[in-house]
């Protein structure tokens, strides 16, 4: 078991700072890193924090890539809650990153074979620099819900009813998200040489430590990175593991 370097800061402002800056030093020292990128209210001031050391500080995403961890089933691709619209709207828009680097799974025609594209284009950037990743509160990273082979690949997966409940919200009133998505596997997340994992809330506490303070086990997707070497974890007070 490899245990993870908590960097504990006080409020979700602090973090959202600490972040955008190991991004921002992530791509100065490697231009033409591969991101992995997430999405979801954690993320939301982290990127506009991005945005603003991006206007400030001279570092560039012209020569980086990006690959998004998940994308709903049968959404259209210029839905508001789709994941494409909140990477438009919270990132893409606002940064030179080229549109065409800037990759979220496909949801449309042959699932499968656009799952094995995507692992094969994530390979051909030599893989994964740097992934940004939440924890759900059933431990679910990605979409990979509890159950998960530790070795899954891109794949369609079924939504726990919990993870559905959770992402009302993001969508119009009296509109359920899709019951199935698209994500990156466990597999593809552990294969990336660095995860920045952030919570913050009491809501997280509980699935931090079953993540790192527990043996590991499927039911705890996240528990998977106990087998990475290099995990940061940025949280608040609240969501420290017991």
């Amino acid at each position: 078991m490899t245990k993870p370097e908590f960097r504990v800061l006080p409020n979700a402002a602090e973090i959202a700072s600490a972040v955008a800056a190991h991004i921002a030093q992530t791509l100065k020292a490697k231009p033409a890193t591969t991101l992995g990128l997430a999405t979801g209210n954690t993320f939301v001031p982290i990127y506009a924090a991005l945005i603003d050391l991006y206007r400030q500080n001279g570092f560039s995403f012209a020569e980086a890539a990006s690959f998004n961890l998940d994308e709903y089933v049968g959404l259209p691709k210029n839905h508001p809650a789709s994941f494409r619209a909140y990477m438009r709207q919270r990132l893409f828009d606002h940064v030179d990153l080229p549109a065409e680097r800037a990759m979220l799974p496909e949801t449309e025609g042959d699932l499968a074979a656009d799952c094995a594209a995507y692992e094969a284009a994530i390979a051909a950037r030599g893989g994964i620099d740097l992934q940004l990743l939440g924890i759900g509160r059933n431990g679910h990273i990605g979409f990979n819900e509890p159950g998960s082979p530790f070795d899954s690949r891109t794949r369609v997966v079924e939504l726990a009813q919990s993870t559905i409940e959770a992402n009302k919200g993001d969508f119009p009133p009296g509109e359920l998200p899709p019951s199935s998505a698209v994500t990156m596997g466990i597999g593809t997340i552990v294969d990336a040489r660095e995860i920045v994992l952030v919570a913050t809330g009491a809501n997280k506490a509980a699935a931090l430590t079953r993540a790192f303070n527990a043996p590991k086990d499927v039911d705890c997707p996240a528990s998977a990175l106990q087998d990475h070497p290099h995990v940061i974890i940025y949280c608040d007070p609240a969501a420290l593991p017991a």
